[in-house]
């Protein structure tokens, strides 16, 4: 069994990468005087992965939102619930599909040991029928129709459909109603049996544990998995938005707005461009910023206003949002800022303040058991390091951030999605 420690002097921290030989990648990040315990078992397996070849086979297509569907059926079994085996260990158990990635997580006080092996046992122990996968359209169906009616949902779904020609990100997690309707007993198998290879998959657990501890409930749970190589099809996607605009009437008191800039699928990739755009994005748009004080100031935004780096397999934007009484002059403020931003440079001061913000943030996250283990699950998907992405933040120059801004943020190709309240006389 391959065990690496890796070490940051920078912060003075390590956690244990393990190469299992069942396949799966094992972290461990033991919090020396932690009460607590996180872990997450997650698979790179997403709303996305909606096409897909196994070792050079033949392309399998199957259901939108059959990720989703079978991150809900696998907490049944037929000995009962997952989450009735966790309430007698006292764990506080949830599970989330992504449109990347599957996971399912713990935290703990006590009892860590029998947490973790109802963890590894249920994920690894699908039970469908065709009994119990009719009984869960309902329910889902249900879910699929409560985030039609949610303005926050919508507003961001409206802006990915008017920005991807071709890429599955546009398609809601959950699928629609008639999606669902085809999945099948047979097809959540056939989905498990591909993406549920411990090959594909992590654990990454933090907080108040060790790499023994770990490793011995693993080495008795997990079940060897042959490595495949798995291929996932996406359609050619353009470089260019599909429309420029988006608005929706829906039951809300003030507008809200997404406005999502369009970037090159691979824009962001490996540690060091992550922590320039991370550096750039802060100067951009945080509380700090000059950008967020103008639009305060015109009574365009308020508190709830906020901006991210969306990516992953095959997309990537930069994302703007908020409520705001005129969303269309919002928007135009923050392009024309933007724009002159391009023009005169970044600001040393700035820059500084951002790349201090953004490094101290960072290492104060190391404080969170949760967040450790989470980031572990991410950067492991994404081929990137934790504490090498801490470094790129410390050794970043105004020269690295002005890069990223020159190759990012088009604004002649970005989409603005507005939901608005509905007009009188109309329901």
């Amino acid at each position: 069994m391959d065990i690496k420690e890796i070490k940051s002097e920078r912060v003075a921290e390590k956690y244990y990468k393990i190469n299992h030989p069942s396949g799966l990648t094992i972290y461990v990040y033991p919090k020396e005087g932690y009460n607590s315990a996180y872990a997450i078992f997650g698979t790179r397996y997403g709303s996305i992965n909606t096409k897909f070849s196994v070792d050079d086979g033949e392309t399998i297509t199957v259901p939108d939102g059959i990720a989703h569907y079978l991150e809900h059926k696998l907490f049944e079994s037929e000995d009962g619930d997952a989450f009735v085996r966790y309430a007698q260990t006292g764990a506080n158990a949830n599970a989330y599909t992504s449109f990347e990635k599957t996971c399912y997580l713990f935290s703990c006080t006590e009892k860590f040991d029998e947490s973790l092996e109802i963890l590894l046992d249920f994920v690894q122990s699908p039970y469908f029928t065709a009994q119990t996968v009719a009984k869960e359209q309902g329910i889902i169906g249900q879910e699929i129709k409560m985030y039609d009616d949610a303005p926050d949902w919508r507003v961001m779904f409206n802006m990915l459909e008017n920005m991807y020609h071709n890429h599955p990100v546009k398609i809601d997690i959950a699928g629609t109603v008639e999606s669902i309707a085809e999945i099948t007993a047979e097809k959540l198998y056939e989905v498990y049996n591909v993406f549920y290879n411990l090959n594909n998959m992590v654990l990454c657990v933090s907080g108040n544990v060790t790499v023994d501890k770990v490793l011995k409930t693993a080495d008795r749970l997990l079940k060897p998995s042959e490595k495949h190589t798995i291929h996932n099809v996406f359609e050619n996607e353009p470089y260019e938005i599909v429309k420029p605009y988006v608005e929706q009437e829906f039951s809300v008191s003030m507008p809200i707005f997404n406005l999502g800039f369009k970037e090159k699928a691979d824009c962001v990739k490996g540690d060091a461009q992550a922590a320039h755009t991370d550096i750039l994005l802060f100067l951009l748009a945080s509380e700090t910023s000059e950008l967020y004080r103008k639009l305060l100031d015109a009574n365009l935004i308020n508190s709830s206003f906020s901006y991210e780096l969306f990516d992953g397999p095959g997309y990537c934007s930069v994302i703007f949002g908020g409520e705001s009484r005129e969303p269309q002059k919002a928007a135009e403020m923050i392009k024309d800022y933007i724009v002159k931003l391009k023009e005169n440079g970044i600001d040393k001061e700035e820059f500084e303040i951002a790349k201090k913000s953004i490094y101290g943030d960072t290492v104060a996250s190391l404080n969170s058991v949760d967040t450790i283990s989470n980031i572990l699950a991410d950067y492991h998907f994404k081929g990137n390091n934790m504490f090498d992405y801490i470094d790129e933040i410390a050794n970043a120059t105004i020269e690295d951030v002005t890069k990223r801004l020159d190759c990012m943020l088009d604004v002649n190709n970005c989409t603005l999605s507005i939901v608005k309240p509905i007009q009188d006389g109309e329901k």
